[in-house]
């Protein structure tokens, strides 16, 4: 592990972005041109002290995830989250699809969406990064891991995913669900026939689904969501692909003035609240 270069090449990244380049605040008086070491540990999910002491050229060798979480970031290219991973004497991960490194290009623009849900996603389904009002609208997705990380397998083992659609849309999102996955599977990646053959063990409604053949990628759509506090939200869903289309920026947005974005103010006002009695 080369302490120092890595040391000296996150200083050099941190130092390059403005508070506004990934959707903080700049505040007032700051001290330095960049991002405090402070702003680049919370982004990362890391202790202040531990990305310190990276910087510092003192700190023990980090793991894959934390340098993800780090190459997220810092907004790193794929050229250079590799970069990073060779300083510190790990393996990059293999540019396959779908990839887990948010691409640069969407994360810019999810950076400057704060006032509407938006978030990013495999073709898996796989959440890869959230804003504050995707995590408040359909949950923190961050907290799933191995195959539940897929929206596809969640679909059909957990009845807690389908709980944020109305009883009469659930079937219609279940089959855009199987007919996404089976674009994930043309594309030739292991983690997606993985999930197939977990799918086809564990759910009777996923075997029959699937053998129906349906194929298509499908983010835009009118959905009604259900919120526990708010009730309804009737929001549209537009997607911006990345070049090599493996991953989608997902925006979910209602017409001005509408109920819907009324709702959605008012869930930024009222956050994680809850107001109703749990049953």
């Amino acid at each position: 592990m080369d302490r120092a270069a890595l040391a000296d090449f996150l200083k050099s990244r941190r130092d390059a972005l403005l508070p506004e380049d990934v959707g903080l605040s700049p505040g007032l008086r700051r001290r330095v041109s960049g991002l405090r070491r402070d702003e680049v540990a919370l982004l990362a999910g890391m202790s202040v002290d531990y990305y310190t002491r990276l910087e510092q050229a003192r700190g023990p060798q980090p793991s894959e995830q934390l340098l993800g979480s780090l190459a997220r970031a810092l907004r790193l290219s794929y050229d250079e989250r590799d970069y990073v991973f060779r300083l510190a004497d790990r393996n990059p991960p293999l540019r396959t699809f779908p990839d887990t490194h948010v691409a640069p290009a969407l994360l810019r623009v999810l950076d400057r969406l704060e006032d509407t849900p938006a978030l990013v996603l495999s073709a898996l389904g796989e959440t890869l990064a959230q804003n504050r009002l995707a995590k408040l609208l359909l949950g923190d997705h961050s907290r799933f891991t191995g195959h539940a990380r897929s929206s596809v397998y969640r679909w059909f083992t957990d009845p807690a995913e389908r709980s944020i659609y109305p009883a009469g849309d659930q079937e219609r999102q279940g089959r855009a669900q199987v007919a996404g996955l089976r674009v994930a599977v043309s594309g030739n990646t292991a983690g997606a026939r993985n999930v197939v053959e977990a799918l086809l063990h564990r759910s009777r409604e996923f075997d029959r689904i699937w053998k129906s053949h349906a194929v298509a990628t499908r983010f835009a759509d009118h959905k009604t969501l259900l919120h526990p506090e708010l009730g309804e939200i009737e929001v549209d869903c537009q997607t911006l692909y990345s070049e090599d289309r493996g991953q989608a920026l997902l925006v979910l947005t209602a017409p001005p003035r509408s109920e819907g974005a009324q709702k959605l103010g008012l869930l930024a006002v009222i956050g994680q609240q809850r107001f109703t009695p749990d049953r």
